[in-house]
């Protein structure tokens, strides 16, 4: 047998065909060790084979392992969304305890104002004419449709213009408002001669001093004219005696109606929230 096999190889190497591969393998096909032989490569094609099957298994593997990353960061992502509301009533009920000027006391005798509110939004009301200061000279009767003859208190109150100009009920509210609110949108200011204050109100009793910085502070959000007037937006109020003014600032969920009026008892020296964006945590502080 061992002429065969050099008579085998050596015809196969003048014809340049290839080499039978010798093995003591009895378990591999006379087949698979000829291919061999015709192509040297043949075990290496199947060796990058094998890695290239590899290859496709581990980018398989990974790609299933992406999908759970994925889901995780949208899980996070709609945990952050919601955590967003519950940490701003969180800091809502804070700045609702907090209080600033806690020395203050209130007065024994002084100028009455008032604090109104309709469950969301709250208004400071106070006279028109009181300690040598008059509101009328800054909101004459041209400014509105028809002033009570007997309104002896003004009301003033901040919100974002178009919650304010298009929403007269809260039945006219819209998701747009609420975003505009939200995220802020251009301040105006609201105000409204009344005859007196309302009954289910909040009180509070000021000294000289402190009536003067409260009128100074409310003065002072509103834009003024050359002339030092408010500017007045050509826009009906909810009512004959009421009416919109430009005011500084915007509006937004940081800075609220009632944040607006807890500012202006801030600097008028009387204790008040830290910052109330809710009308209760304002309203609680004072009495009916």
């Amino acid at each position: 047998m061992a002429w065969l096999d050099m008579f085998v190889l050596q015809t196969f190497r003048e014809n340049g065909r290839g080499d039978w591969i010798r093995t003591s393998d009895l378990h591999t096909p006379s087949v698979m060790r000829y291919q061999a032989a015709l192509r040297p490569d043949w075990l290496g094609h199947l060796g990058r084979r094998s890695s290239q099957g590899k290859v496709r298994q581990e980018g398989q593997v990974a790609r299933r392992r992406r999908k759970p990353k994925a889901r995780q960061w949208v899980r996070r992502a709609a945990l952050a969304v919601l955590a967003i509301p519950c940490l701003y009533l969180l800091a809502a009920l804070i700045g609702s305890l907090v209080p600033v000027n806690r020395n203050w006391t209130e007065a024994e005798r002084g100028t009455t104002i008032y604090l109104a509110d309709n469950g969301i939004h709250a208004d400071l009301i106070m006279p028109v004419k009181a300690q040598g200061l008059d509101w009328a000279p800054l909101f004459p009767p041209g400014d509105f449709a028809a002033i009570d003859p007997n309104a002896s208190f003004i009301a003033f109150g901040s919100g974002e213009k178009k919650v304010y100009l298009n929403t007269p009920t809260w039945w006219d509210i819209t998701p747009g408002t609420i975003w505009s609110a939200l995220t802020g949108g251009e301040r105006v200011m609201h105000v409204a001669y009344v005859p007196s204050p309302s009954t289910e109100i909040r009180e509070i009793r000021l000294r000289p001093q402190e009536y003067r910085r409260l009128w100074a502070a409310i003065r002072a959000d509103f834009v003024l004219s050359r002339r030092g007037r408010p500017i007045s937006i050509d826009h009906p109020g909810y009512g004959p005696s009421d009416a919109f003014y430009r005011a500084g600032g915007r509006h937004s969920a940081l800075r609220t109606c009632n944040t607006a009026v807890a500012r202006w008892l801030r600097l008028a020296g009387v204790e008040t929230s830290l910052w109330p964006p809710f009308a209760q945590g304002l309203l609680w502080r004072y009495r009916r």
